[in-house]
């Protein structure tokens, strides 16, 4: 745990949804699989998955696959439907994180690169609603993380200005990018021990390796 001097309470709290408070890369792997099998691609590894599959589908299929997008797009999402409910489990701690982040008052939303219908059905299976006011995902803003569109629709309505009273907490380059974008306290919940240049260039302002750690500094 970094960062943890002068830690104030913050007034919203944004968090992204795969690998932030789900574990979903179970999921991801075996869609990706699937998507590279049946177009005739050498599929990435775990590991692959894990370094290149951060960004919405609609802005990496097409670098990825091409004219082949749309065809893609559809064997992923094939697979995606099948297994993604029966296998979506909550990271340790999350649910006492949600939960204390309300009791103390934030504004608790959600902002993901995950299609928003999906994410929603996640987030009402887990039946966490009752915790998270608003669940924004991919393809609901004009532009999708990393750009800053998704915080300003999640706080839209709020009278909550996108400032470093509001954290947004993920496990990617995307949410950096995306909090630092939009003027928001960055804060990096697992991810990798080292952080990568592209990380070091919107670098966040706490780290936290779990969701335990994120709630010890709440």
């Amino acid at each position: 745990m970094s960062g943890s001097a002068a830690v104030k309470l913050p007034r919203a709290v944004l968090f992204d949804w795969d690998n932030t408070l789900v574990d979903t890369w179970p999921t991801i792997v075996e869609c990706y699989h699937d998507t590279f099998v049946a177009l005739g691609l050498t599929p990435w590894t775990a590991e692959e998955v894990q370094i290149h599959a951060h960004g919405s589908l609609r802005d990496v299929f097409p670098k990825l696959f091409g004219d082949r997008k749309g065809e893609a797009e559809r064997v992923f999402y094939e697979t995606f439907l099948r297994i993604h409910l029966e296998r979506l489990q909550p990271l340790p701690g999350a649910d006492t994180l949600l939960a204390h982040c309300r009791e103390a008052g934030c504004y608790v939303a959600v902002v993901s690169n995950k299609v928003g219908d999906n994410l929603r059905t996640e987030m009402a299976h887990l039946g966490w609603q009752r915790w998270i006011a608003r669940a924004v995902g991919a393809k609901d803003a004009k532009r999708d993380k990393p750009a800053p569109d998704p915080i300003y629709l999640a706080l839209d309505g709020t009278g909550i200005a996108p400032d470093e009273s509001v954290w947004m907490v993920g496990d990617s380059l995307a949410d950096l990018q995306c909090a630092h974008a939009a003027g928001c306290l960055p804060v990096l919940v697992g991810g990798p021990e080292l952080l990568s240049a592209p990380m070091l260039e919107h670098p966040p302002r706490l780290r936290a390796r779990n969701c335990h750690e994120l709630l010890a500094l709440l």
